[in-house]
């Protein structure tokens, strides 16, 4: 049900204000406080007071908001125009936190809502105690949503009518209007709170036919996780997918719907710093504040739930005979997991085990396989995604269960074979065997990041592999996903700030090797708090809001924000009609000829421009002939290939 309770003109005037409490109380979940019920009253009342020189309209009271798990206290329907009203009861202030509230609502229902997509949008917030309201500027038009109207209790009947007047005449099937399909992509922090509090996959992901369901994939993992315990044998499950796609809140869910089965329970693992500082923190404030706890305590849940591979590792590794007490592990960008030469040198010289000497995927499969029973591996890969010296990629997965693990069931996306995950000759044989089991759900092949633009990972792939035609084209399809280009960092912050609305988030972002844009204020190599700049609100300085400190790849690498302003530097240039890679070293360029070395400094780039959901601005600098490390044939000629790519200068 989309409303507790719902109601055409002449039913809201004939039902009395009790018959519409109860209608409200009994759809109500939670324990009904008498401070809730006084307020449903004085809605009821203020309605119907503002609508009653209103000749016909339909009326919502606690409309659902899936991708923020929340309801709107009141969504009226006027014609064609969509009013979304937010009381603060009690108050007589318009705060900054309420405004924001309320426009976000009225985005999510344009974004989100396939009802709404082409409706006149008015966000109003009414503080029942206001003396005055704000004066009102509307600009309304179809597809638009307007700015939050800030309304008093006695001008809100002037606004409603003023705002709806040229909307009158205009037909809506509202039953169609409020039934259509709600297409919610959250954040990876919004999904993984909504995941953590409710367990419910379905209320925030998309169910449209253009995107591969979720649930498919997790009703695969699920059926392999079934059947290799019924049959007491061990598997190993390995999930694919474009940037943006989901794989994250695949590897959650999978997780979450498990964590209260001790004989299932399953870790969700990953060995991304940032991430897990993020999710940790996001999921702690978020509990803390819906069940009244204290942050630490919070944080001591969410810690096992949610952990660092390198610390799972380490544990193990000084427990030889114990396993784990997870039957299913989830882990995360499984193919930054590290080469046997990287966690041998790690384990030596910083954990002092001198006679470590397995790669990571077999190190972690051996702990899985001391489970006397059965057991089950869920690895999440990322095409492209290989971003740091000595990540093993795919092929040393496969290499350690095809050498020492030929007990395991592995069960692969179809995908798995194409030139992303880059597969060695040694692996795709192994691929064909039949040890291995391909699946089509075990792929998840649409970007749900950039819910704009699902075509934006072609058109990022084109671009870095140099071939603008193809860029070109792929640009042609992004529709409603904005991609600005500019040599004014300056231009390019007040873009950021200007198309943002409501809660929508914004930051810069760069290569970590962008070292010759301290030139311009930008100095990478200051490190950023994750949690702070990805968590914190606008007025913090340390957020990504306030557009002085930049994140790297590293602190970007699955998570994502809703505009990104994506700074490049000559570390990856255009040069004679080829890219090429640069490592800036004491005082100069030093060219990068090791192949892998230039593989990750093209995922890292690849990361950058895959982190905006709604669009984002890429701002290439000037260059300084007096300067020998930045002069402006080091960004001419990078600039003029994303012309030819389709981006257009602009001066914004």
């Amino acid at each position: 049900m989309r409303a507790y309770y719902t109601a055409d003109r002449a039913k809201f005037f004939s039902d009395s204000e009790e018959h519409i409490v109860g209608a409200l109380a009994l759809r109500h979940s939670f324990d009904l406080e008498e401070n809730q019920k006084r307020a449903w009253q004085q809605q009821i009342l203020i309605m119907r007071n503002a609508l009653n020189a209103i000749a016909a309209f339909t009326i919502y009271f606690e409309f659902a908001i899936p991708r923020m798990g929340k309801r709107a206290d009141v969504v009226v329907v006027i014609g064609d125009c969509v009013f979304v009203i937010e009381f603060k009861v009690g108050s007589d202030v318009f705060s900054p936190q309420a405004i924001e509230q309320v426009e976000d609502y009225a985005l999510d229902l344009k974004n989100f809502h396939a009802g709404s997509h082409d409706l006149s949008i008015v966000p109003v917030l009414v503080p029942t105690k206001a003396s005055t309201a704000q004066p009102v500027q509307l600009e309304l038009s179809i597809g638009q949503v307007a700015r939050p109207v800030l309304a008093s209790v006695i001008d809100l009947a002037d606004i409603i009518r003023m705002a709806s007047a040229q909307h009158l005449h205009n037909d809506l099937n509202v039953d169609e209007w409020a039934a259509s399909g709600y297409r919610p992509t959250p954040t990876i922090i919004q999904a993984a709170q909504a995941l953590y509090a409710s367990h419910n996959v379905e209320d925030i992901t998309r169910r449209d036919a253009d995107a591969v369901n979720l649930g498919r994939t997790e009703a695969a993992i699920s059926q392999v996780i079934a059947e290799t315990r019924a049959n007491q044998r061990k598997a190993i499950c390995f999930i694919t997918g474009v940037p943006g796609a989901g794989k994250t809140l695949a590897g959650l869910d999978i997780a979450t719907r498990r964590s209260e089965d001790r004989t299932e329970h399953t870790t969700y693992l990953t060995g991304n710093g940032p991430l897990i500082a993020v999710l940790q923190t996001a999921l702690a404030r978020d509990q803390a504040a819906r069940e009244k706890v204290s942050v630490k305590f919070a944080e001591s849940k969410v810690r096992a739930f949610i952990q660092n591979i390198h610390e799972f590792r380490d544990e193990y590794a000084t427990r030889s005979a114990l396993p784990p007490s997870d039957h299913v592990v989830v882990f995360d960008e499984a193919q930054r997991a590290w080469t046997k030469a990287q966690a041998s040198k790690f384990m030596q010289i910083k954990r002092g085990i001198a006679d470590f000497d397995m790669s990571e995927p077999e190190f972690l499969l051996s702990v899985m396989d001391r489970h006397p029973d059965w057991c089950v591996v869920v690895c999440l890969i990322g095409g492209g995604q290989e971003i740091n010296i000595g990540e093993a990629g795919l092929s040393e997965w496969m290499a350690a269960i095809r050498d020492h693990f030929s007990h395991w069931q592995v069960h692969a996306s179809a995908q798995i074979v194409q030139p992303d995950y880059d597969l060695k000759h040694d692996a795709r044989a192994f691929i064909a065997s039949e040890q291995v089991h391909l699946h089509d759900d075990l792929h998840l092949g649409v970007s749900m990041r950039s819910f704009r633009a699902e075509t934006l990972s072609d058109f990022i792939s084109h671009l870095l592999n140099g071939d603008a035609a193809a860029a070109r084209a792929a640009h042609d399809r992004l529709g409603n996903y904005p991609i600005l280009l500019t040599r004014d960092l300056n231009a390019a912050r007040a873009w950021l700030r200007e198309t943002a609305r409501g809660s929508e988030r914004y930051g810069l972002v760069a290569s970590s090797g962008a070292m010759r844009l301290r030139p311009e204020g930008i100095h990478i190599k200051a490190a950023i708090d994750p949690a702070n700049w990805f968590l914190n609100e606008r007025s913090d300085v340390r957020s990504s809001f306030y557009l002085e400190e930049v994140a790297s790849e590293f602190d970007v690498q699955g998570l994502e924000l809703d505009f990104t302003g994506v700074c490049w530097d000559a570390d990856w240039r255009y040069v004679d009609g080829q890219w090429q890679a640069w490592n800036f070293k004491g005082t100069k360029w030093q060219k990068v000829n090791d192949g892998f070395r230039r593989l990750y400094l093209k995922n890292a780039y690849r990361v950058l421009l895959t982190r905006a959901r709604q669009g984002m601005v890429i701002f290439v600098p000037q260059g300084d002939d007096a300067d020998p490390t930045r002069p402006k044939c080091f960004y001419d000629e990078t600039f003029a290939f994303l012309e030819s790519c389709g981006l257009k200068p602009s001066m914004i």
